[in-house]
C-alpha cells in the first residue's frame, strides 16, 4: 500500500465520522429544542416515532447511572480507532471506522457538554420504534458499522486491505 493511498483512506475515515457527527449533533439540537416536554411525535403511525429521552446509560439505556464508565470507554474506543486508522488500506474498513469513530464521538459529545457535568452527562435520544429503545443517529452509525465490521470479516478483508490466506 502506498502512503497516497493511505492517507486518502484516512482522510475518508475523519471525513466520514465528520458528517456523522454533524447530522448527529443537528438532530439532536432539533430533537431538544422541538421534541422536549411534548408527546411523541408519530411520523410512520407506530411504526417511527419521535420521543425525547436523556439517556444515562449505554446501548438499550443499561447500566444508568455508570455514565463516567461509558465516557471512559468511548475515549479508548476513539483512540483505537485512531491508532488503527493509520494501518488502513481498504476503503470499506475506512467507512466503517469513520463510522464508529463519528458515533463514539457524537455521544461523547453529550456525555461531555450535558447536565449534570463533565463526563457524566446524558445522551438525547428520540427515535422510536416498536420493542426497540430509543436511540439517535450516533447510535445508527455504529450499530451500521458494527454490522459492515461483521460483513469485512467474513468476507475475510483485513483492516490492512488484505484477505485472509492472501496479499494485499
Amino acid at each position: 500500500m502506498t502512503a497516497p493511498r493511505s492517507r486518502r483512506l484516512l482522510a475518508i475515515t475523519l471525513g466520514v465520522a465528520a458528517i456523522v457527527v454533524a447530522i448527529d449533533q443537528v438532530t439532536k439540537a432539533w430533537a431538544v429544542a422541538s421534541l422536549r416536554g411534548s408527546e411523541p411525535r408519530e411520523i410512520l403511525g407506530t411504526w417511527l416515532r419521535l420521543t425525547y429521552v436523556e439517556n444515562t446509560g449505554a446501548a438499550f439505556s443499561l447500566g444508568a447511572g455508570f455514565t463516567w464508565i461509558f465516557t471512559a470507554i468511548a475515549v479508548v474506543v476513539i483512540v483505537v480507532i485512531v491508532r488503527t486508522a493509520s494501518r488502513l488500506g481498504s476503503l470499506g474498513w475506512a467507512i466503517a471506522l469513520g463510522g464508529l469513530l463519528g458515533g463514539a464521538l457524537g455521544n461523547l459529545i453529550d456525555r461531555l457538554t450535558r447536565e449534570p457535568g463533565i463526563g457524566r452527562g446524558y445522551v438525547v435520544d428520540f427515535i422510536a420504534i416498536p420493542h426497540w429503545p430509543v436511540f439517535n443517529v450516533a447510535d445508527m452509525s455504529i450499530v451500521g458499522s458494527a454490522i459492515l465490521m461483521v460483513v469485512l470479516a467474513f468476507r475475510g478483508i483485513d483492516v490492512d486491505g488484505t484477505r485472509a490466506g492472501r496479499g494485499a
